[in-house]
């Protein structure tokens, strides 16, 4: 059964009618279509009309919504031989940041991203997609390496923020997500980074300084979460909704701001309606990236980002 969200409680009542019909008629006495058919109409332009105007804090409700295509989604249906390599060679194995070789659409690659898992048990073993600094030294020893063999690196990006605990502050956690913000930067090879879901502040950056930074429809990006910021400016986390909109958190303000390069479109109704649709255009959306910085030499590549994130908030 699909999971409504706050906003989208007419659509869900119009659906359970639906279902519930479509429930009768499936005991073959009567033929209900007559019924069904102008509900399912009416049904699909709320949906449509509903996503066109979603605000800033409805988009962030989307963006965290517990159905959207996650990582390994992707991985599964982009990567051929993904290979994971686990580790940071220091300390131990993070869960929430997961990276890998692989071929991409023919490609040799290097992919790493967040993971926040599809149920509570899985949610528990990656840890919400929160990073902790031996998942950000991971990062960087797999971008070290698709460094040395010249493999592209694919970035999905999906986190409220890097973890905040005292064990994470004690390892380093400031120090990690610098040195990988700046592996990031580095790079010799081309970094196409996407925002599958949340950007969350810098554990999502220390992944995101890309050639090319791409970002779903529905995903939101941003330097604190709107209850973060709420909480701090007003002192409560009702005004998030408020904090949003002033925020500027969505693709498309992005995209106006120069953040961001591309917004990948999503399917009506948010990734989380159709899995293969979202997939294969983010897919779609990498390849295009990749083929644009096909031939060009690593210190262009270096020049190129450099530039990029030097023009950001220039006026």
């Amino acid at each position: 059964m699909a999971s409504f969200l706050d906003f989208e409680k007419p659509i869900a009542e119009l659906q359970a009618r639906i279902d519930e019909l479509r429930a009768t008629a499936a005991g073959g006495e009567v033929d209900l279509d007559a019924e069904i058919t102008p509900l399912q109409v009416k049904s699909d332009k709320l949906l449509r009309d509903t996503y066109s105007r979603l605000t800033p804090w409805q988009k962030t409700q989307v963006a965290r919504h517990p159905e959207r295509p996650h990582f390994t989604h992707y991985v599964a249906a982009l990567i051929e031989d993904f290979m994971p390599l686990a580790g940071d060679r220091a300390f131990a194995d993070d869960q929430a940041i997961i990276g890998g070789l692989g071929r991409f659409r023919g490609r040799r690659v290097m992919v790493i991203g967040h993971e926040k898992g599809d149920d509570t048990a899985s949610r528990l073993r990656h840890n919400f997609g929160m990073g902790k600094p031996e998942g950000y030294r991971k990062a960087i020893r797999l971008m070290q390496l698709a460094d040395r063999f010249g493999l592209p690196v694919i970035t999905l990006v999906d986190t409220s923020g890097a973890f905040p605990g005292i064990q994470a502050e004690e390892r380093g956690q400031a120090e990690a997500i610098a040195r990988s913000t700046e592996q990031c930067l580095n790079l010799g090879v081309p970094l196409v980074a996407a925002v599958l879901g949340e950007g969350g502040s810098g554990g999502a950056v220390a992944l995101a300084a890309g050639n090319s930074v791409l970002m779903l429809e529905h995903a939101v990006y941003s330097v604190i979460s709107p209850e973060g910021c709420a909480s701090i400016l007003w002192r409560t986390a009702d005004k998030a909704p408020e904090a949003a909109e002033a925020m500027k958190v969505t693709a498309q303000h992005l995209k106006e701001l120069g953040v961001i390069d591309t917004i990948v479109p999503e399917p009506l109704g948010g990734a989380h309606r159709d899995h293969a649709a979202a997939i294969r255009a983010l897919g779609d959306a990498i390849d295009s990236a990749l083929v644009a910085m096909d031939g060009l030499a690593p210190e262009a590549l270096r020049q190129m980002r450099r530039a990029k994130f030097l023009a950001m908030g220039r006026l």
